[in-house]
């Protein structure tokens, strides 16, 4: 076996060599052998860092208080097993596993290396995650753990603009990215995380972007990807267009600037919706949070309906060539359509509005330009209009109606145009009121009960006032469902339409204006500007050093200054040509990443196919739910074209989504209104804040991990409350969890000495345990276990608890019954869970230990009420098993509060016990006689 070299030992300050404890060598990860560490722990350190890693000398009164607040010495135990983890190697999973065994792939939403680092609300997925990674090897599973960085796209490029250009110095994203990967990778580190960090990747690498490239060119050659002219979201402030899923509520999804509607830009595009009907039909068979999967399918939007063709009418009145195709699902009420609506980006607007009426139309047109989607479509906004000054036929009625502009039409969903029925749509009706546009209702219920109309009616019911001989149509009486069917046939037969299945979701607008993303491998020919894209031995097609990367403010890409990278050659014909200067979207790295973790370092594929073949799908798959209609939509897209093209073997990513909850910064009341604690000049307007830099509220985990130590965070966490639920953080409740540890560290090492030390080994004892004892220890491991396969950390946690307030009343603690306690511990609390394996005596780590089943002998609830007499008088009752020992009975009942007074200090002349009916304990008369 292959030895590797033993670690570097801690500091001086903290260890000195032991003549009496064994040398351990390190050997390779097989053995796992455990770090050496040869003199007693200290309670606490006598200096601590300064801000700039300097030694400050601490004051009594703050070694006093920092001694107190810390209940045992994670501050040396922490450090050294991290050591030993990395040296060693202990979490990576080998390139080439046991295919034999089952896997188990456990995934976090990788992070964007902000400059400002982590924050304590990050670390509540990650926690959960390796508390299941560490679980699973236990049970002997093969886990894949990794993490990476999105490091391409806006938050890397926007820090380093806002932040560096600030000071002038023009660091370069790389630059800046690089420096916050590090600081992510170092607080990931610092909290014990049981990462593969072996398979670390970041989309920034060419290594890595050679293959989004790669699945860009297939996407290409199947009519995927394609250039349009489209109407696109512009952001001023970050200088790019934005995709729909990216722009909320009028603001950008980073950043919240103010978005724009912007005229036709020549665009990239991504055909999602040729994958519409699949990215609906499958959410079915996912274990995904219902709420995900509704705002899918909502964003998804499918409906069947159809397509009716209305003639624009010139001004003598007749029918000219210009048709408007409207898109409806309720073709039953055609005959109730009493106007159309054309959307302001409506292409063919233009040509429909009249002259008197173009300049009212073009000022309301740049009015809707500066509202969101949603702002525009939100029921409760009042509808406003314009009218275009023309008129259309309706086919149904042969009547003419007018065409009006309005910004509740989206030109983005069905044909940007509307028949608007005001007697059954709220929004119509609203709009018809208040512009004075006829009403006909042309539905009514069954029951004939209606008569109202003073407000739209939109149930189903009988079609009334709906017959035209002319047109050859009439669907009076019929139900609506019938109706409709009877208007799809005529339109088809007649030429006036078709029928029509439409979706919300639109095709991803896939380019960006900006520096730091994965370039297009895409040039235009300069004599001909036909498009060329390059062959794959041309992969990657890298970024170029730029100085000045900011945005152009016109939708000039940033790259366009990189002259001598744009003007290129042709590789197959060695004609000029120019280089896409738009880059990929921040999305485009993360919507495959997973894929890339099963085999990082292949350089002639994505993936190869036997490992991903083994792995997927992603087991569990854990991370925010502001992704659902984002990365998660966008990566289930791109799975099923690497799918169709034979690259994967599932049809699904993520088999298995959780989405934890956010932890909110701590508030308190102030007169009448909610403020920050840590900051009361901040006024909040709700009691609850999600942790953000900009809101003040943000806790460093660094700090945490120095003041309690990284398992008493991971615990914290944990213990909050459901994974899944919002939390806010309290700093009374981590020091309450610190005290537990601190209780387990005393319960099985044993109280300090004077000087502050701690001795070697533990206090346990090599006695068989009682039966009270493993009752207690399997009903915890049956609970611990239960709760970790539910993702219910926080119920496990106080399983452990329970145990320990148990443990503490036991005469002795038998070693048999504090090691499986330890490796329950060690998911949760790895750093002291180690440290504690390795007191009682084992030379490896326990990372790969059997975690501990629990026998169900011990599970059965047998306790019994067993009655206490003192001299044959009845005294009390103590609760024991029924099949409970004479010494045991005796010593549950002289531990009892209210009989040991009649019991302590006496002499006992004899007892008698008969199992399951009582105990009777006699005493030498004269004594009782004293009492």
């Amino acid at each position: 076996m292959k030895s590797l070299a033993t670690p570097n030992p801690p500091t001086s300050s903290l260890i000195r060599r032991r003549p009496n404890l064994p040398v351990l060598l390190l050997v390779s990860r097989q053995t796992r052998r455990c770090p050496i560490r040869t003199r007693p722990l200290r309670v606490s350190c006598n200096h601590r860092s300064n801000d700039n890693g300097h030694q400050a000398e601490q004051k009594p009164q703050q070694q006093q208080q920092q001694q107190q607040r810390k209940a045992y010495p994670f501050e040396e135990i922490e450090p050294r097993w991290q050591r030993y983890w990395e040296e060693n190697s202990t979490f990576r999973t080998p390139d080439d596993v046991d295919t034999s065994k089952p896997k188990f792939y456990v995934l976090d939403m990788f992070p964007y290396p902000s400059g400002a680092g982590l924050h304590v609300g990050h670390p509540l997925g990650y926690t959960a995650t390796d508390i299941l990674s560490r679980y699973k090897r236990m049970q002997g599973f093969n886990v894949l753990h990794p993490m990476g960085w999105d490091a391409f796209g806006l938050p890397a490029e926007q820090y380093a603009i806002e932040v560096c250009f600030a000071f002038y110095c023009g660091t370069h994203p790389k630059v800046t990215t690089m420096r916050n990967i590090e600081r992510f990778r170092s607080q990931l580190k610092s909290l014990g995380f049981s990462y593969d960090w072996d398979r670390e990747i970041s989309t920034t690498e060419p290594n890595y972007y050679k293959w989004t490239q790669w699945i860009f060119l297939q996407l290409l050659k199947r009519g995927l990807a394609y250039q349009a002219e489209v109407p696109v979201n512009w952001c001023p402030a970050l200088g790019t267009v934005l995709a729909n899923e990216e722009v909320i509520d009028g603001l950008s999804e980073r950043g919240g600037h103010p978005v724009l509607r912007k005229q036709p830009m020549r665009q990239w595009m991504l055909k999602i919706t040729a994958y519409a009907d699949r990215l609906l039909e499958d959410l079915d068979d996912l274990n995904w949070p219902e709420s995900i999967k509704e705002m899918q399918r909502n964003w998804i939007g499918r409906s069947e309906g159809a397509e009716i063709q209305f003639h624009v009418l010139g001004s003598d009145g007749k029918d000219h060539d210009v048709k408007l195709s409207v898109y409806t699902t309720r073709p039953d009420t055609i005959f109730g359509a009493t106007y159309l609506v054309v959307a302001p980006e409506h292409s063919s607007l233009s040509s429909l509005v009249s002259e008197p009426q173009r300049r009212c139309v073009e000022e309301y047109v740049e009015l809707a330009s500066r509202k969101s989607d949603l702002e525009r479509t939100e029921l409760q906004k009042e509808k406003t209009g314009v009218f275009s000054g023309s008129y259309t036929r309706n086919p149904a009625s042969g009547e003419s109606i007018p065409i009006w502009v309005a910004d509740y039409v989206l030109g983005s969903y069905g044909t940007g145009a509307i028949m608007a029925v005001p007697a059954h749509d709220s929004r119509d009706h609203e709009f018809a009121v208040k512009y004075g546009i006829p009403v006909c209702t042309v539905v009514t219920p069954v029951d004939g009960s209606r008569n109202d109309l003073g407000e739209p009616y939109l149930g189903d019911g009988v079609i009334i006032n709906s017959s035209n001989l002319n047109a050859g149509l009439n669907i009076n009486g019929l139900f609506c469902k019938d109706a409709a069917s009877n208007v799809i046939h005529w339109a088809e037969s007649t030429g006036h339409g078709k029928k029509k299945v439409n979706y919300k979701l639109r095709d991803w607008l896939f380019a960006r204006q900006r520096y730091w993303g994965e370039p297009f491998p895409v040039i235009f020919l300069d004599d001909t500007g036909e498009r060329v894209a390059l062959p794959e031995s041309e992969l990657p097609v890298t970024l170029p050093e730029l100085d000045d990367f900011t945005p152009t403010g016109t939708g000039e890409p940033p790259l366009a200054k990189a002259v001598s990278w744009v003007k290129t050659v042709d590789p197959s014909s060695g004609k000029p040509a120019t280089r896409e200067t738009n880059t990929m979207p921040q999305w485009a790295g993360s919507c495959w990443y997973y894929l890339r973790f099963m085999d990082p370092k292949n350089s002639e594929s994505l993936v190869d196919k036997e490992k991903e073949k083994y792995w997927s799908p992603v087991d569990i798959y854990i991370g925010g739910a502001e992704h659902s209609v984002l990365h998660l939509l966008y990566a289930r897209f791109w799975h099923k074209v690497l799918f169709d093209i034979g690259v994967v073997s599932t049809e699904e990513p993520f088999q298995c989504l959780i989405n934890q909850g956010i932890i909110l910064g701590q508030v308190m009341r102030s007169g009448d209104y909610y403020v920050l604690k840590d900051n009361p000049s901040i006024r909040l307007t709700a009691r609850a804040h999600k942790m953000s830099k900009s809101r003040g509220n943000v806790i460093n985990p660094d700090d945490v991990v120095s003041e309690f130590g990284a398992d008493s965070l991971r615990l914290y966490e944990m213990f909050m409350g459901p994974l899944r639920d919002s939390k806010t953080w309290s700093t009374s409740g981590i020091e309450g969890v610190h005290r537990f540890l601190g209780r387990v560290w005393r319960l099985i090492v044993g109280s300090p000495l004077h000087t502050g030390l701690y001795k070697d080994g533990t206090v346990s004892v090599d006695e068989q345990p009682n039966f009270e004892q493993l009752r207690f220890l399997h009903k915890c491991i049956a609970k611990v276990t239960e709760e970790i396969e539910g993702t219910r950390f926080n119920t496990g946690i106080s399983a452990m608890m329970e145990f320990t307030n148990a443990a503490y009343k036991w005469e002795n603690l038998p070693k048999s019954i504090v090691e499986p306690f330890v490796l329950l511990l060690s998911p949760f609390a790895p750093h002291m869970a180690e440290e504690l394996w390795f007191r009682l005596g084992h030379s490896s780590t326990l990372a790969y230990e059997p975690f501990p089943k629990a026998k169900d002998e011990y599970l059965k609830d047998t306790s019994i009420v067993l009655p206490v007499q003192i001299n044959g008088k009845m005294r009390g009752t103590i609760l024991v098993d029924e099949v409970c020992s004479e010494d045991e009975a005796f010593r549950i009942a002289s531990e009892d509060e209210k009989l040991s007074k009649y019991i302590d200090g006496l002499t006992i002349k004899k007892r008698i016990y008969v199992p399951g009916r009582i105990l009777n304990v006699i005493l030498e008369q004269q004594k009782v006689g004293k009492r």
